[in-house]
């Protein structure tokens, strides 16, 4: 299970990371009345068998999709599959045991199925118990989401509702990205172990997430368009997979197609979204300047002339298209390495006439 989602020593009311250190009080507030029985998505949950002798763990409830006549929650694979390992018809409770003392809150939902671990997303569905959520799919803080769904762009202004920093918004900084993301087996205790994505969302920002924010929907900041499905990340940073290759690989495991439940767009996947979706589909807002087509096709382009070989350098955790800076329309090469790494790599400022921009972080957890 995750090394860095959201955990509570069983029968204390200590919150605390599974990494060890106290979770700051600054961020429980921050999402305080995601935490408490609440009806509507973006809040407090997980499966109720997600706990062990030390610690109980918990995540966030995202949204709602469905496949016609069914509605499922969406969250991801290490919140409601307990990493690949549940059962289906597992209780899903809300709010999770981490915000009830580790013990069974109300049930709202029956695990179902789970895209498993490499398949490059971590996504799994519960079917909704009729009367326990919001049947039209409103987020805390954000409302009813577009059921449509918008591709990832660098610069594009996104949100997102979530457990533990409740509601917060931030920008797209790198997209295409490969990154390695550590896991736990169980809640707090067992092997770790690491899971390589490709084609992931970036957000380079300090205060978008925390550890027991995962499952959240990451939405367009005007729209609420769906854009990614949030999972893990470091201290100054966020990783989603792309809303667009969730529903496709979660329908299908579940042999039906799934939409966002939503207003409008109907929710249907567009073509350029489905399967290994492609990170240069235009998104309709930007907070930065948008990168030019040419030059992202172009760094795009190097980047998968070099991905391996920057993926096999001791203490890259990540590689993907960005800018060369914030605020700017020159498009780069963004490399992230891992500051705790004892590795120190060295890298050209250019890939065959690309810029190269390295950011520094802590290892990629999921939250």
């Amino acid at each position: 299970m995750s090394t860095l989602r959201m955990c509570s020593a069983v029968f204390a009311v200590i919150v605390c990371l599974v990494a060890g250190s106290l979770l700051p009080s600054s961020l429980a507030d921050g999402g305080a009345n995601h935490q408490v029985r609440n009806m509507h998505l973006g809040v407090s949950g997980g499966n109720v068998n997600d706990i062990t002798k030390r610690f109980c763990c918990s995540g966030t409830l995202g949204s709602l999709v469905t496949d016609g006549t069914t509605q499922y929650i969406l969250s991801n694979n290490h919140v409601l599959a307990r990493g690949d390992q549940a059962a289906a018809g597992e209780d899903i409770s809300q709010p999770g045991l981490i915000d009830n003392n580790c013990s069974v809150a109300t049930v709202v939902a029956d695990f179902s199925i789970g895209s498993p671990f490499g398949s490059n997303v971590d996504a799994a569905l519960a079917q909704l118990r009729p009367g326990t959520m919001d049947s039209t799919g409103f987020i805390e803080d954000i409302g009813v989401p577009s059921g449509s769904v918008v591709a990832p762009s660098v610069g594009l202004s996104v949100a997102k509702s979530g457990r533990t920093t409740g509601f917060t918004t931030g920008t797209i900084g790198s997209v295409n990205t490969s990154v390695n993301v550590q896991y736990q087996q169980n809640c707090g205790q067992g092997k770790k172990f690491t899971v390589a994505y490709t084609n992931q969302v970036v957000i380079n920002s300090s205060s978008f997430s925390a550890g027991g924010d995962s499952g959240s929907l990451i939405v367009t900041n005007s729209g609420h368009n769906p854009v990614a499905l949030l999972y893990a990340g470091s201290s100054s940073s966020t990783i989603g997979n792309p809303a667009g290759e969730v529903l496709t690989k979660l329908s299908a495991v579940l042999g039906r197609t799934l939409t966002f439940v939503g207003s409008g767009g109907g929710g249907r996947i567009p073509k350029s979204l489905q399967g290994e979706v492609s990170p240069l589909v235009r998104g309709a807002e930007r907070q930065m300047r948008e990168l030019p087509p040419q030059a992202s096709d172009r760094a795009s382009s190097v980047l998968e002339t070099h991905r391996a070989n920057l993926m096999a350098t001791p203490g890259v955790i990540g590689a993907g298209v960005g800018s060369s800076a914030d605020n700017d329309s020159e498009a780069a090469i963004v490399v992230y390495v891992d500051k705790t790494s004892s590795a120190r790599p060295q890298f050209s400022p250019e890939l065959d006439g690309v810029k190269v921009r390295v950011i520094f972080s802590d290892p990629f957890v999921a939250f």
